[in-house]
């Protein structure tokens, strides 16, 4: 780990860290936020990691994050959730099995490669129907 340089956080951002160490809703950010407190009270990076429940490598990102965009960039969640084919097609369906649901699994799957092209199985439409009916 790269040594701490001294005076990497200001005092306004040590505030910003302080209380959203703990006040911050998302328990990633809280996270990120006690590794860099840490180290703002001269903890070492190493230790400062180990303290927060994170790896070292983990640390130094946190560390090379908020150099990048200081506090705000530790609060932003980046996570990238892979979006379903049928998530285009989601009004004719939703259409389709209010119109007439279906009776089995099997007969959604039927249905939907049908109407859609698209060939899925029963755990995939299960979940999309279950996001339909949400």
């Amino acid at each position: 780990m790269a040594k701490r340089r001294p005076g990497i956080v200001s005092e306004e951002e040590q505030r910003e860290l302080q209380r959203d160490r703990y006040e911050h809703p998302h328990p990633r950010v809280q996270q990120r936020m006690e590794v860099l407190w840490l180290i703002s009270q001269g903890v070492g990076y190493g230790e400062a990691a180990r303290l927060a429940g994170v790896s070292p490598a983990t640390g130094d990102r946190i560390v090379a994050r908020y150099r990048r965009g200081g506090v705000e960039a530790l609060r932003q969640l980046n996570w990238r959730q892979p979006i379903s084919e049928l998530q285009a097609h989601h009004q004719t369906l939703e259409e389709s099995f209010r119109e007439q649901p279906a009776h089995t699994v099997n007969e959604a799957c039927a249905r939907i490669e049908e109407l859609t092209g698209l060939k899925r199985g029963p755990t995939q439409v299960r979940r999309f129907l279950k996001k339909l009916s949400a």
